[in-house]
């Protein structure tokens, strides 16, 4: 077998940059280790940026997002027992995020492969890199007791953190930056309406809290935990006590609770990988860096990879310029690391450090302080949730 393009990984961003190298006439096959119920079964964020918006739409695959997706105009910050607006279309001059689950950017994206008739190979076991610092890259890997091999000019690492892509690159040539957090966000996922028809995100002295929401009637609610919490440990109604104790009374009060139909526990780390590229294989996506998911960012961030390097193999095939090749892992990195800023303030201003005291809990409520006598703090922080540029 041969294409231009190998992709490894088949979520969000390799599905992505498939179907915009499609449009591009560039041909590519993915490769991806879990079968399609597997994909669509994993639960992830589902706040997208504006111009993730417009990067699905201009993909071709906007149509359901337009009809479904829930337009956020703002979100409230809670603390010290009452809940006040960032107005981000207000201070952005229009300008707001869209929650539509990122397990339905999945479905429609798979969905249009599927209706191209494009090749995206499932369940592939013990996948392999081969020869990227050469001019004759290739991935191979076994299924149904046999072992294949696809030749290609390019290989895109999207395989997520603990993908093949970023350990197949020898650990000279790589340099890792990661903060690991001292705790977890207890999920849960349940058909029950939304408490606020936009995003709460709640600083408490007993832990943070996040009331979200998939659709008018699935809302996502998370509460700081230990690291090594159990999901197990927590019922239902020891859950939704905790969210309400974490609450300002009124949204306390008006918070509709049923049995949860996912519950976990997700760790929190900040982590980047440098450089992106590697001869001919590129990272991008959770292969190469993890923000914790308190700024929205993920999923915007994997989408801002792949538009630059859809973009730079796009140049290759149709103008034979490397230029975008050539920049792609410092043009990416620059926006990476002002999204992990973000996200580590965020993270930073609304949880509980035990190892920061009662001096950290008061820096915090100083920081929230000024954020709201502050136009110009409210107008920084609205930016980057919105999405900073391209």
């Amino acid at each position: 077998m041969r294409t231009q393009v190998a992709i490894i990984g088949a979520g969000p961003s390799g599905l992505l940059l498939g179907q915009l190298l499609h449009l591009a006439g560039v041909e590519a096959v993915i490769i991806e280790r879990k079968s399609p119920d597997y994909v669509l079964s994993r639960i992830r964020a589902g706040v997208l940026e504006q111009g993730t918006v417009e990067m699905l739409t201009l993909a071709g695959v906007g149509g359901r997002l337009a009809r479904e997706g829930l337009v956020h105009e703002g979100f409230d910050l809670a603390f010290n027992g009452a809940r006040r607006r960032i107005d981000l279309s207000g201070l952005l001059g229009g300008r707001h995020v869209t929650v539509f689950g990122q397990t339905e950017v999945t479905r429609d994206l798979m969905e249009a492969r599927e209706a191209a008739g494009l090749t995206t190979i499932y369940e592939a076991e013990a996948v392999a890199l081969h020869d990227f610092d050469g001019s004759r890259p290739s991935v191979s890997w076994e299924k149904g007791g046999l072992r294949q091999t696809l030749a290609c000019d390019f290989i895109a690492g999207c395989d997520g953190y603990h993908g093949a892509s970023r350990a197949s690159v020898p650990a000279c040539a790589l340099q890792t930056f990661e903060k690991v957090y001292p705790f977890g966000w207890l999920g849960i996922l349940a058909d029950v309406p939304p408490v606020s028809h936009e995003l709460i995100y709640v600083g408490h002295e007993r832990g943070f809290a996040l009331c979200s929401m998939r659709s008018h009637m699935r809302s996502r609610y998370y509460v700081q935990c230990a690291i090594d919490e159990k999901p197990e440990a927590w019922s239902d109604d020891r859950f939704w006590d905790e969210l309400r104790a974490r609450l300002d009374p009124a949204t306390a009060e008006a918070l509709v609770t049923g049995p949860s139909i996912e519950k976990s526990v997700a760790p929190l780390r900040s982590f980047v990988a440098e450089p992106l590229r590697f001869g001919r294989l590129f990272l991008a996506g959770d292969a190469a860096h993890i923000v914790p998911p308190t700024g929205a960012k993920g999923l915007n961030l994997a989408v801002g990879d792949v538009r630059y390097l859809a973009e730079a193999l796009s140049e290759h095939y149709g103008e034979g310029s490397d230029a975008g090749i050539d920049g792609y892992s410092a043009r990416a990195l620059a926006r990476i690391w002002k999204a992990e800023r973000f996200s580590w303030w965020m993270t930073s201003m609304l949880h509980r450090f035990p190892e920061t005291g009662e001096f950290g809990a008061r820096m915090q409520l100083a920081e929230l302080d000024y954020l709201f006598s502050s136009q110009a703090a409210r107008t920084a922080l609205a930016e980057n949730y919105v999405g900073l540029p391209y």
